[in-house]
């Protein structure tokens, strides 16, 4: 069975050049889902099984950080690994998402190289 990821973010544009660039660094996802912010992720992960989820931090409605808030509250969740895909530079947010769950972090704008090196060790 192939590996299936979510990828959330409010930007449709974005949404597809994470695809693309997952593409491009070599991963073959049986299923790509996506999601707009961390409220419509959650409410997929209820009815779906994923193996790797890439979050914007800033977005409307519940943002990434809330997002791993909530996701490490539900065992069915809780493990599947994270790595966060933001314009955020400071090491603040990023400390605070990792302190959160996030298994790592890509700074936009990224490489395919960039994907596969942070991806690479998860998948």
């Amino acid at each position: 069975m192939g590996t299936k990821v979510l990828i959330i973010d409010d930007s449709n544009t974005m949404r597809k050049i994470v695809q693309r660039s997952l593409r491009q660094a070599g991963f073959e996802f049986e299923k790509i889902l996506e999601a707009g912010d961390g409220q419509e992720a959650l409410d997929l992960l209820g009815s779906e099984s994923v193996d790797l989820i890439l979050s914007d931090i800033n977005m409307p409605n519940m943002d990434g950080l809330e997002f791993l808030r909530q996701k490490s509250q539900n065992d069915d969740i809780k493990d599947i690994p994270v790595v966060m895909i933001t314009t955020e530079a400071g090491t603040d947010i990023i400390g605070e998402a990792k302190s959160l769950g996030a298994r790592g972090s890509i700074k936009k704008p990224f490489t395919p190289d960039q994907v596969n090196d942070v991806l690479g060790e998860l998948l």
